[in-house]
């Protein structure tokens, strides 16, 4: 008797489980959806979910940022962004809102930092180094003597 109710258990522990991974991966592929198609708000409650059941997941960051850019919430998107460059530090993506984020800020040496960083990992959208590169120009710090 104790047997089939250790086996029962064991099989309803499995289930759920195994129910909760495929929850968590649904919120973020619902959450993206929600984000192609341009309604926020429920883009990032179910983003925000998802990070309560995977706070690993360096995409509901980035995608929480990219929310918060389209919201013009510099704050919160910078913060995102950080979490989601903790979680994943080679993310091109993230590292390029930063710069953006930080070139805004005038930030020149955070910029500079972020740039060497952003050269070493850059794969998909390296032909912005040259936007990096006009915009540093605009901010440089002039040698007065």
């Amino acid at each position: 008797m104790f047997r089939i109710i250790k086996l029962l258990l064991i099989v309803f522990f499995m289930i759920n489980l195994s129910t909760i991974s495929f929850t968590k991966e649904d919120f973020f592929n619902e959450a993206k959806t929600k984000f192609d198609l341009n309604s926020l708000t429920e883009s990032k409650f179910l983003l925000q979910r998802n990070i309560v059941y995977n706070p690993k997941h360096a995409k509901s960051y980035l995608y929480l940022a990219k929310i918060y850019n389209l919201e013009e919430n510099e704050k919160e998107e910078e913060k995102n962004l950080n979490s989601a460059l903790l979680l994943a530090p080679n993310s091109e993506e993230a590292t390029y809102m930063l710069i953006n984020i930080n070139l805004k800020q005038s930030n020149y040496k955070k910029v500079k930092d972020l740039k060497k960083k952003f050269l070493i990992i850059c794969n998909k959208i390296c032909e912005k180094t040259s936007l990096i590169d006009e915009a540093l120009k605009n901010i440089e710090p002039k040698n007065e003597s």
